[in-house]
């Protein structure tokens, strides 16, 4: 498959409100080493959220699915990862409203704009140890295999591998932001829990299109 429509999505969100349940402890285990504790309970909670809101919504524009995506989830958790990641998808989701379809070159453009909704809302920068530190290469993985005319299947899969290199990167940063920043030095040599739910954000697009592709 070279194209993601509104089915897709649909069932991709599922597959990210899976993921976040099963990674609700890890990420809450980490978050609670640097942070408040409750990024796995939003982040499983918010998505499950969504998931369930797809049921009954019946929208064939790709672009204003992923905006509402980001709207549910602002109201379902409006903390700060749920703020986040909910002007992410609502900046992104804008960048190709319009679109029945997605190729690459368009979920290129998607992500892109999602990291600069976060960038732009949470002042945060590349190598601050956030989220950024795993999207931001994913979304530059994702323009060079647009570039070079990659599968859909392809680009998703090498922005995962981006960003599960962004998650590692991140256990030699100091934390920049939030009440992870009050730790300093503490949170060096381990993993940012923000960066991990970045990396499972594009694992459940790359892991769906590859089992889509292989069937």
């Amino acid at each position: 498959m070279n194209t993601l429509n509104a089915k897709d999505i649909r069932l991709i969100f599922t597959e990210l409100a899976n993921l976040m349940e099963d990674e609700k402890d890890t990420l809450t285990q980490l978050d609670s080493a640097i942070g408040d504790g409750d990024l796995g309970l939003t982040m499983s909670k918010g998505f499950a959220k969504v998931d369930e809101a797809f049921e009954s919504l019946e929208e064939t524009d790709v672009g204003k699915l992923l905006s509402r995506a980001g709207m549910t989830l602002a109201r379902a958790v409006p903390s700060t990862m749920g703020t986040l990641m909910a002007t992410g998808l609502i900046k992104g989701g804008k960048a190709v409203t319009g679109k029945t379809e997605i190729t690459l070159s368009d979920f290129a453009v998607f992500l892109r704009e999602f990291v600069a909704g976060i960038m732009a809302r949470g002042k945060a920068e590349l190598g601050d140890k956030t989220i950024l530190d795993s999207l931001h290469p994913a979304a530059e993985a994702l323009e060079r295999a647009s570039g070079q005319g990659q599968p859909l299947g392809v680009g998703l899969s090498e922005a995962y591998e981006a960003a599960v290199q962004g998650v590692d990167n991140t256990k030699n940063m100091i934390s920049q932001h939030g009440k992870a920043a009050c730790f300093q030095e503490k949170t060096l040599g381990q993993k940012d829990p923000g960066a991990i739910v970045g990396m499972l954000f594009v694992k459940g697009f790359a892991d769906y299109v590859s089992r889509r592709t292989r069937t």
